[in-house]
Order: structure tokens, then C-alpha cells, then sequence
């Protein structure tokens, strides 16, 4: 028979913090919600009780499904806009609503991964290092 340490059977495997994130999971256990609204960030896991509380993504994942909205929906309108000619007004009818479904679509999964991300990297706050002598400078006085 062999012995595990219950320490060891009870801690969960960490879950794919990739997937984890596309899916609003915690990035600990990967069962309890890593949101409490649409994109507003859980207190702690339901399941496990991770704190969330020091989980903050700022305005990263903002950046990038703008960058990428914003590429697919300029790439689509010049298409469209070579092959049929639409008015402008129709472009704006069109292309508003499209890129407001992109950014909306993509927020909440971008914002997750960043999070599991963070919690996988145990990423804090920027700390000040203590500058000191480097040890090269010791061996050439």
C-alpha cells in the first residue's frame, strides 16, 4: 500500500492558465468564477477561496483587442469597401455596431487570461532593489 501525504490529495492540479482565463475560471483550482459581473473581478474563488483581491489587469487586455478589433474591421470595410462601393454613412451603420460586438466579445476571455496569467507568474507590484556593490567591481579593486 502506499502512503500519500494528504497535503498532497487535496491541493488541486493547477488548470491551464490559458484556458482557465478563456473560460473565467480560477486560475487556482479552475472550478469557482474568476468574475463576479461581466468583466468586475470576483473577491476570491467560490470554490477554493483564492483571493482575488490583488488581481488587477489595468488596461492591458484593453490595448490588445483594440489593436486587433480594429485590425479585423479596417481589414473587412477596405474589402468591402473595393468590391462594393457602400456609401459612408452605410460603412458607419455597419462597421460601429461590428467593432462594439468585437471589443465587448473579447474583453471579458482577454481580461481573464491576463489574470490566470498573473496568478500563474505570481506577478505583484514592482519592488525596489537595493543597490550594492556588483560582483565584478570587488574582484577588479
Amino acid at each position: 500500500m502506499s502512503h500519500q501525504d494528504p497535503a498532497q490529495t487535496t491541493s488541486p492540479t493547477p488548470p491551464s492558465p490559458v484556458w482557465a482565463g478563456l473560460r473565467g475560471r480560477c486560475p487556482h483550482c479552475g472550478k469557482g468564477h474568476l468574475f463576479a459581473g461581466f468583466v468586475e473581478v470576483a473577491p476570491a474563488c467560490d470554490v477554493c477561496g483564492q483571493d482575488f483581491s490583488k488581481a488587477d489587469s489595468g488596461d492591458g487586455p484593453v490595448i490588445f483587442i483594440i489593436m486587433l478589433a480594429s485590425l479585423i474591421v479596417l481589414g473587412s470595410m477596405l474589402v468591402i469597401d473595393t468590391i462594393y462601393s457602400p456609401p459612408m454613412w452605410l460603412q458607419m451603420v455597419i462597421w460601429m455596431p461590428v467593432m462594439t460586438c468585437i471589443v465587448l466579445g473579447m474583453m471579458r476571455p482577454f481580461k481573464g487570461v491576463l489574470i490566470t496569467l498573473q496568478f500563474h507568474h505570481k506577478a505583484g507590484q514592482g519592488q525596489q532593489v537595493k543597490a550594492g556593490p556588483k560582483p565584478d567591481q570587488d574582484a577588479a579593486a
